[in-house]
């Protein structure tokens, strides 16, 4: 049984991709530890069909934050034994980088990102020079390398030389079809927003979208925006007019219940980096398959998928062109929003986590065959 080592800073919980990615090795007949984050507020860990293992730090954010978490990381790998070792993401790759070396074993890299080009770093040419010093020392070495999205797998192979494999942070189909799509919104549906409360992701012009709405927002999730966006939505009276709810953290199978719920998806972006340009987050699948109509941004990878599925409104990150096309789905044209809804249930057929799996099993399986001994 081949053993596979995954590191994140994120709280494991709370982390769909990986929760996909460990769960189909482990049911494959790897041996999968997956390393991440505790946080003050952490709940006991969720079950799951692979070890996990959360590091508490002292710190929370900020450079003394990865400092600390980095050198704790790294010490307790050395107590570790794999086949494989693989980093998600830049902020865990040089401690697992260094690990995989010294074992004299394979090291991946996992890109959710484009760590280098997210607003947080883009916004500060010091630390973003730091990191991209450690990118462009890592990334080269990895045997194996593989990112969320056709669009950012061009810009790791235009910056390093190198091919990076896609695999796609889609939901997994259930068996059970959908029902047929509504003839208009529900009358009890709600707009949701699921993801981090964290710059550039237009949560700012959908707060201000919301008096002129037909209908209630809910907020999934938390991040650096937290404090902002609840004194926001308080300057606009929304929680009083019970026109906004947040909810803070949820676990993912509360989330996807909450999904099927929603009558409206929001899927915004800032162009605030390459990153977010290029990027193809998990929850334009998340709507999909909960078979409910969405808002989204003109970016590359959301074109494309809109394009040939057509299961969203494009909008620009104005308060008016939100509130237009939310109100044209709520209230105004309900053949619209019955047309965006069964084209989710054909799109959510051929979009799966069941085909990314093939794809993410022969990576591994190539990978681990001539590092066959035992670890």
């Amino acid at each position: 049984m081949a053993s596979l080592l995954f590191t994140v800073t994120t709280d494991l919980n709370y982390d769909q991709r990986m929760q996909r990615i460990c769960g189909s090795l482990a049911a494959h007949g790897y041996s999968v530890l997956l390393v991440g984050r505790e946080w003050p507020t952490s709940r006991p860990l969720s079950a799951q069909p692979y070890r996990q293992h959360r590091l508490r730090c002292w710190n929370t954010r900020g450079k003394l934050f990865y400092l600390e978490f980095n050198l704790r990381l790294f010490f307790y790998l050395l107590g570790q034994q794999a086949q494989v070792w693989c980093a998600i993401d830049l902020d865990t790759a040089l401690p697992v980088w260094l690990r995989a070396r010294l074992a004299g074993r394979p090291f991946v890299y996992d890109a959710h990102e484009l760590f280098t080009e997210v607003p947080e770093v883009v916004a500060r040419p010091g630390i973003r020079r730091l990191w991209l010093g450690l990118e462009r020392f890592v990334v080269p070495r990895a045997q194996l390398a593989y990112t969320v999205g056709p669009a950012l797998a061009q810009v790791f192979e235009q910056r390093y030389g190198r091919p990076f494999a896609v695999i796609r942070n889609i939901s997994r189909r259930e068996e059970a079809e959908l029902p047929p799509a509504p003839a208009a919104a529900p009358a009890n549906g709600y707009i949701l927003y699921q993801g981090a409360l964290n710059a550039g992701r237009g949560l700012e012009a959908l707060l201000d979208a919301m008096p002129a709405v037909a209908g209630r927002l809910v907020v999934c999730g938390e991040g650096d925006l937290s404090e902002a966006l609840r004194q926001r939505a308080e300057a606009l009276g929304l929680p009083a007019a019970g026109k906004v709810e947040f909810r803070g953290f949820v676990l993912p199978a509360e989330l996807r219940e909450v999904t099927r719920h929603a009558a409206v998806g929001i899927m915004l972006l800032e162009n605030q980096g390459l990153s977010y340009y290029y990027s193809l987050a998990n929850k334009f699948f998340d709507y999909l398959h909960a078979g409910i109509p969405q808002l989204i941004v003109d970016f590359p990878e959301y074109r494309v998928l809109n394009d040939q599925y057509q299961v969203a409104e494009v909008v620009d990150l104005t308060p008016e062109s939100i509130a237009g096309a939310l109100n044209r789905l709520l209230r105004d044209e309900p053949g619209r929003y019955q047309q965006l809804a069964q084209n989710c249930r054909r799109a959510r057929r051929e979009l799966s986590w069941q085909h990314e799996e093939q794809l993410l099993l022969a990576l591994y399986g190539a990978l681990v065959a001539p590092h066959s001994l035992p670890a």
